[in-house]
């Protein structure tokens, strides 16, 4: 601890007031709690992240700015917003992760200050780090008391605006997040068509969280008509990882001909899908038995030129012959010998 009072000497000189404070709480292992009370009333903001180095503080339950509770409620918002924005200019970035997350742990258990939670899960956000994994928790707990309170998605999200933040994508994506990590999917639902109310249009990975949450729960029709309007009214690429979850939900709930129809719908509109989309489509109709799907989507691979594996090609013709489909057969027969030679 006789580092930790020579670094805390040098590094607030110019507070000469409070320098006897910083050095009695050092030498007597004063929690950290009492050493960034000290630092608050010397507005000494940058140094947090030294201090929160210097304690090796690793448990926020409770918070080391519990203090804060004793400030009027005026005072209090206005050393928060100080606190976050001292720590926006650090470098690395990633130093200011623990004080991001302490702070946190103390906003998120105060329903008044819940537009500076939001503040800071942004300001993590962009400093490259993501909230502890219990944040899901607690932020869908208080979101959701919120909108108890018959506030709408817009009207919370204003109140950033009302002091001085601008919600954006990656905030409202991660709201999201976490209502669907705790199985909120309709709250979620709300949350990503209300982002528009203060102008934040989703994007690619705002329909990406919902529509897997959905998957997850095999919601396929829901994830079917999130997926159209993506494409459709947004005019978003849907990346291929979500599509092979929707495809695979379909092909668990053995929705075969919907699955088909998903892929003719993305090619349509002009997005292409990959290997593993059709691979495992023509799976899930050889699963039911369904051959003459499963050779329409076997065409439609070799048209992209794909191959489908062997034994998949060997399943397609010989379940063709059993079902009386020579024809058929003959001509996917002769499809895999063309695109092989």
């Amino acid at each position: 601890m006789t580092n930790l009072a020579t670094k805390l000497s040098k590094s607030l000189l110019p507070y000469s007031k409070i320098l006897l404070q910083f050095r009695t709480l050092s030498t007597s292992h004063t929690p950290l709690e009492e050493t960034l009370k000290a630092a608050v009333e010397c507005k000494s903001y940058s140094k947090f992240p030294d201090l929160f180095d210097s304690f090796k503080q690793s448990n926020n339950n409770p918070s080391p700015f519990s203090f804060l509770s004793t400030f009027p409620f005026n005072l209090r918002t206005q050393v928060i917003d100080e606190i976050i924005q001292s720590l926006i200019p650090i470098r690395p970035r990633f130093r200011s992760s623990i004080v991001y997350s302490s702070l946190l742990s103390y906003t998120l258990q105060n329903s008044n200050l819940f537009s500076l939670s939001l503040a800071i899960i942004q300001c993590t956000l962009r400093s490259g780090c993501l909230p502890v994994p219990q944040t899901h928790v607690s932020l869908s707990s208080a979101w959701l008391d919120r909108r108890r309170e018959g506030q709408s998605v817009g009207d919370i999200l204003m109140e950033m605006k009302s002091i001085g933040y601008n919600p954006d994508c990656g905030l409202c994506n991660y709201i999201v997040l976490s209502l669907c990590n705790v199985d909120q999917l309709i709250e979620a639902v709300k949350v990503l068509k209300g982002m528009k109310q203060v102008g934040c249009f989703p994007d690619w990975e705002s329909y990406g969280i919902a529509i897997g949450a959905m998957c997850r729960v095999r919601k396929c029709d829901d994830a079917i008509e999130m997926m159209k309007e993506m494409v459709v009214r947004m005019r978003l690429c849907p990346r291929q990882g979500v599509v092979v979850k929707v495809l695979a939900a379909l092909r668990a709930n053995r929705e075969m001909r919907k699955a088909g129809e998903m892929i003719e719908f993305l090619e349509k509109e002009g997005y292409g899908v990959g290997f593993e989309s059709y691979e495992l489509v023509v799976e899930g109709c050889l699963e039911c038995k369904d051959f003459f799907l499963a050779a329409k989507v076997v065409m439609g691979m070799t048209e992209k030129g794909f191959i489908p594996y062997i034994k998949v090609r060997q399943k397609v013709v010989e379940g063709l012959i059993d079902a009386g489909e020579w024809k058929l057969a003959c001509n996917v027969r002769e499809r895999f010998a063309a695109l092989s030679s």
